[in-house]
């Protein structure tokens, strides 16, 4: 076998950081880690949703090491993250992680305990003979370094083909609940769309943070959609005062980089249990230990506090009063699910799609964001 060098084939991510064992991908670039290193925010932008690995090459099989870090939940059993194998632009192989370090929170007291694994090997076979594209697909809901990747023929770097979307959103847009990192909704819009991905979907932290806007500002785009407010809810962070003219703030300092750029603003899709009833959101207590963890709303008088139809009410009014930029449009997150898509496919946990629901909402963001006369039409 021989060994590649991983970071000229590393795709979807702000920088990479040199580890002890290899390579760690960040999706934040690190002034932005820096100026807020709140834990769960670091632990998410680690976690390279949308990154993959794109080489050409002639080799029949891969294997990829690398020491996964998970992030767990006593009583809630989650799935293990997986990776994706993608021969030519179609899905080739999966393969399910194991060992790695895992931190385990506990819902009820916060405390958490650190429990070390060790790195894991990932062996893809049989690939088609001859030379052939392949993209590696990592996981979007652990953290990776990536150790070493060897092929039983050489490896070659691959230049980007397609425009680059930039985008940025909650847990939902990082991928959770779906089954792995080529069917979050975000990877079926791209390959729908035949764009490159940088995923800045971060779980829990699409709060209209300073920095995230920068990190926008900052890097290539030819396209930039932000998915904005359930995490404003869930987390009762903001009123309806600061929650607008932050948004605008957000969107200056975008356009600060990038001022011509296609620009999609997007609501948050239907979520039940925040339409009417603002955050904070809780775990169902009743539901721990359950099959399904559940999400409920624990605030309870809505007056002069944001719930997702005030959200958007406020979204579509600031993408209305900002018509003096032509490349800025603005999408209702319920065309993406709806009520009656609710009624249909609920929500497992109350909060996040599942698999067959985040590829609904990719094909229905392609199919509304590239068409002919969609804001990322070519």
């Amino acid at each position: 076998m021989i060994t590649a060098s991983i970071a000229p084939l590393v795709r979807g991510v702000a920088e990479l950081e040199t580890t002890a064992r290899g390579v760690r991908p960040h999706r934040l670039p690190g002034r932005a880690r820096a100026q807020f290193p709140d834990p769960h925010l670091l632990m998410m932008e680690r976690q390279p949703s949308g990154a993959r690995l794109v080489m050409a090459t002639a080799a029949r099989a891969l294997r990829l090491t690398a020491h996964s870090s998970r992030l767990g939940y006593r009583g809630a059993e989650r799935p293990r993250g997986r990776v994706d194998l993608v021969v030519d632009g179609e899905p080739f192989a999966s393969a399910e992680l194991d060992g790695g370090d895992l931190v385990e929170v506990d819902f009820r007291t916060g405390a958490s305990d650190f429990r070390p694994g060790p790195a894991h090997t990932v062996a893809f076979d049989g690939l088609p003979q001859g030379d052939k594209h392949l993209e590696i697909w990592l996981p979007h809901n652990e953290a990776m370094e990536l150790i070493e990747l060897q092929a039983d023929e050489p490896v070659r770097p691959v230049e980007p083909g397609g425009r680059l979307w930039v985008h940025h959103g909650s847990s939902i847009s990082q991928g959770s609940n779906a089954a792995s990192p080529t069917r979050i909704w975000p990877a079926v819009a791209a390959r729908a769309g035949g764009v490159e991905l940088r995923n800045l979907g971060l779980g829990g932290n699409a709060l209209v943070d300073p920095f995230t806007a920068r990190a926008i500002r900052d890097a290539p785009a030819d396209l930039i959609s932000v998915k904005l407010g359930i995490n404003v809810v869930n987390g009762d962070v903001m009123r309806p005062r600061s929650f607008t003219p932050a948004v605008d703030g957000f969107l200056d300092t975008i356009r600060d980089g990038h001022p011509d750029t296609p620009l999609l603003l997007v609501s948050p899709i239907f979520c039940g249990i925040h339409e009417d009833a603002p955050g904070p959101g809780a775990v169902d207590p009743g539901t721990l230990g359950t099959g399904q963890v559940a999400f409920t709303a624990s605030g309870d008088d809505p007056s002069g506090r944001l719930t997702l139809r005030v959200i958007r009410e406020a979204l579509a009014s600031l993408a209305a009063r900002r018509k003096d930029d032509p490349n800025l449009h603005y999408l209702d997150g319920t065309r993406l699910y709806g009520e009656a898509d609710a009624a249909e496919r609920p929500l497992p946990d109350a909060l996040h799609p599942d698999t067959d629901t985040h590829r609904l909402i990719g094909e229905r963001f392609a199919r509304y964001a590239f068409a002919s006369d969609g804001p990322f039409a070519a």
